[in-house]
């Protein structure tokens, strides 16, 4: 892209964000549907403006420390929205303030599977007719790290609650991510031309202006998004109430939907680009990133409001969620284990992800139906995994060996 194109599409997303900064400002909230779709697309336009300068940062940096900062940004909407459900179930004990934010992580994680990753493969092939996305060797590192935090999961459904000592844990997890990716191979180094959308632009400004267009990009998306989360959230939860809807299910799928577009519409560019791999590749890095820094932090976030250290309690709603989240992981997983997402791969994921849908809302206020029907499509993706685990054992082994094995690329499942 031209510079004069990046500037008519920033020129947008600050427009975008200007009626949410007003109403802040103000204090004013007209209508809670308003209200939450106004300050939803303030964090859209702010994702989007974080997108740009962090993929164009990526570009220049290594030292894991900052690759960690950077990594953190691009998914900072997330991240602001359930910090700011997760303080205030500190700050209100008893309240459901707990509920939303379990809900709006475990939303957010499946729909990065369930629905970001079948999307890319069905644009891939509509785009190339190639049934399949291949991956690279060095993703193994992804699939890696998506599978220790997946299996981790099942230990803090055991004590029905995220602890502090869950939080070291997985950001430790998420700092030892952040080290192995960012030592590239051969092959990562050689994929490492320009962005694909309007970040490129910046490559046509010399180095000094490009950090200060990056800089600038980072300060007011933050500022935005994080002067916009609580009335977004509230919104939310306001709007459930006005619509006699359930606020759990808004919360679960309508707040992530604006939350992670943003990163989705990074990785459509790459696929629509011809870099169908490393969109792939970085929808697994948002998953890495949610399943263990964004959740590791929320106990961090509930304790801050309770003034406290303090652990996230899961009950029985709660505890059938994150089982559910971390079962569809081990099944995505158990997918990528050939370095390969195929179309009938990502139309099973699709379908599911679609079921447990259609299950939460047709059950909506029959709690004890919900779980049990949910817990029944979390068995079957864990029985699914458990074969394609087995079926797939040498690289399943290659990828704590990291030793090179046959994985029949391009042909499809």
């Amino acid at each position: 892209p031209s510079m004069q194109q990046f500037l008519t599409v920033l020129a947008l997303a600050v427009a975008a964000t200007i009626p949410a900064i007003v109403l802040r400002i103000e204090g004013w909230r007209p209508n809670p549907l308003l209200d939450a779709a106004l300050f939803g697309i303030a964090i859209l336009a702010a994702g989007f403006m974080l997108s740009w300068g962090a993929e164009a940062a990526e570009k220049r940096v290594s030292a894991g420390l900052i690759v960690a900062i950077v990594a953190l940004i691009t998914v900072l909407p997330e991240y602001a929205v359930d910090f700011y459900y997760a303080y205030s179930a500190g700050a209100n004990p008893g309240s459901n303030y707990v509920h939303y934010a379990a809900a709006n992580m475990t939303g957010a994680n499946r729909l990065l599977v369930g629905l970001a990753w079948p999307l890319l493969v069905l644009l891939h092939w509509r785009r190339t007719k190639n049934r399949a996305i291949e991956l690279l060797p060095a993703n193994r590192v992804e699939i890696l790290f998506l599978l220790l935090p997946s299996i981790y999961a099942f230990t803090m459904l055991l004590k029905d609650a995220i602890s502090i000592v869950d939080t070291i844990v997985l950001v430790a997890l998420f700092g030892l991510y952040v080290w192995c990716a960012s030592i590239k191979s051969e092959d990562e180094a050689a994929d490492d031309d320009d962005e694909p959308g309007p970040a490129a632009a910046l490559s046509l400004l010399t180095p000094g202006r490009q950090w200060a267009v990056m800089g600038a990009l980072t300060i007011v998306a933050a500022a935005v998004i994080l002067s916009s989360a609580e009335p977004f959230a509230e919104a939310m939860v306001d709007s459930g109430r006005v619509l006699g809807f359930d606020e759990f299910l808004l919360i679960q799928w309508l707040a992530p939907l604006a939350s992670e577009a943003p990163a989705v519409a990074i990785a459509v560019l790459f696929v629509l680009s011809g870099r169908s791999e490393t969109g792939l590749a970085t929808m697994m890095s948002d998953k890495i990133n949610q399943w263990t820094l964004l959740v590791g932090m929320l106990p961090l976030a509930m304790s801050l409001g309770a003034g406290q250290l303090t652990a996230l309690p899961l009950d029985v709603r709660q505890h059938e969620e994150f089982f559910l989240t971390a079962a569809q992981s081990l099944f995505g997983i158990a997918l990528l284990l050939r370095l390969r997402l195929t179309l009938g791969a990502a139309a099973a994921l699709a379908v599911l992800f679609v079921v447990q849908v259609v299950i939460a809302v047709s059950f909506q206020g029959d709690e004890a139906t919900t779980i049990a029907s949910l817990t029944i499509v979390a068995w079957l993706y864990i029985a699914l995994a458990a074969v394609i685990f087995v079926i797939n054992a040498k690289a399943l082994a290659a990828l704590f060996l990291r030793e090179p094995v046959a994985t029949n690329r391009g042909t499809p499942n």
